[in-house]
């Protein structure tokens, strides 16, 4: 735990973190162009490009948020053996990162998201995907390379997007032996497996996912009904704390025997895309650092407001978060 008396000194203490991001890594493809006419084959506009644009999507926006940060992340993920893999693996070495963790398989499809723009309106995205669980040899390569990398890290994220990269027994297993080395779990779940994440240190869903999880339904505004979900969550799963994201009414954090409650900042929101990876990379690091709940969700809270306010799917600008922290006062 080091020493929370400076802003400064937690901000560059982010630089000596290795971060092990377990999880659904994919593409983000997008398209641009103009609509000038509409189709004589089909009442659809023809759509006539003008560029192309290949991101990391999935867990790869998390990648890039923990970079931004000053961190070094690792992609603990399983991909195709196809074409798409080798532009991930290409966007992935292109930013500089490290694909140690990666797993190819030939039996499996890379993950592709195609957005077909027409200016700032999307006409259509294309999928193509598989959600069909790893096979068991690809499951016991992920928990082997991820209990190979856990003893450098002083974190671990599982990012899941419901793709078949996580299941129940890889979750438990890697918790495990995340929990046996000391090094804290961070969740940011779906709804498949929801309930597998026992024995985690922060478990990050949004409001609405916390709803469906629990399969039950209670007033956000009404502190008694909230806590008491937040109760059942903890006690079901033994986790030793909650992060929940209540989207525009900010973050809840209930960990380490306190709980507060931090209102969304009032911004001009541009696109809300890509915030809840911004929470969770501000979360973990945190969390790995040591440092107390009320920072932890203050400081997430403020990271997902900030990148609300870009277009599109952006890292955090770790400049102007500190300097916003500063402002804001949260030490």
């Amino acid at each position: 735990m080091i020493n929370t008396a400076s802003l400064e000194e937690i901000f560059e203490a982010f630089n000596s973190l290795r971060v092990l991001i377990v999880g659904d890594v994919m593409l983000d493809s997008y398209v641009w162009g103009r609509v000038d006419r509409i189709s004589p084959e089909a009442p659809v506009p023809v759509v006539t490009v003008q560029r192309r644009e290949l991101r990391l999507g999935g867990a790869g926006n998390v990648i890039l948020n923990v970079q931004a940060l000053g961190a070094e992340p690792i992609i603990c993920s399983v991909i195709g053996t196809d074409e798409p893999g080798d532009r991930l693996i290409g966007q992935l070495r292109g930013n500089g990162l490290n694909c140690d963790g990666l797993i190819r398989s030939d039996a499996r499809i890379t993950t592709i998201k195609e957005r077909i723009m027409a200016g700032s309106q999307q006409v259509v995205r294309v999928d193509t995907e598989t959600d069909q669980y790893i096979s068991e040899p690809e499951r016991n390569l992920l928990i082997a390379k991820a209990k190979e990398l856990i003893p450098t890290c002083q974190v671990v994220i599982f990012q899941d997007y419901d793709k078949g990269v996580l299941s129940q027994e890889a979750i438990a297993e890697i918790t495990n032996f995340a929990n046996e080395q000391g090094v804290p779990t961070v969740v940011d779940p779906k709804k498949r497996n929801f309930m597998a994440y026992h024995h985690t240190t922060l478990f990050k869903p949004n409001l609405k996912e916390l709803k469906e999880g629990l399969k039950i339904d209670f007033d956000v505004t009404k502190t008694g009904e909230f806590q008491a979900a937040i109760d059942k969550l903890k006690a079901r799963m033994n986790l030793k704390g909650a992060l929940i994201t209540l989207s525009e009414r900010g973050v809840f954090i209930d960990f380490q025997g306190e709980i507060h409650r931090f209102p969304a900042h009032i911004r001009q929101i541009s696109d809300v895309s890509g915030a809840g990876d911004t929470v969770i990379s501000v979360a973990a690091c945190c969390v790995a650092l040591g440092l107390p709940p009320r920072f932890i969700a203050g400081l997430s809270n403020l990271a997902g407001g900030l990148v609300c306010e870009s277009l599109g799917v952006v890292p955090i600008d770790k400049q102007r978060l500190k300097t916003e922290a500063i402002k804001e006062a949260l030490l």
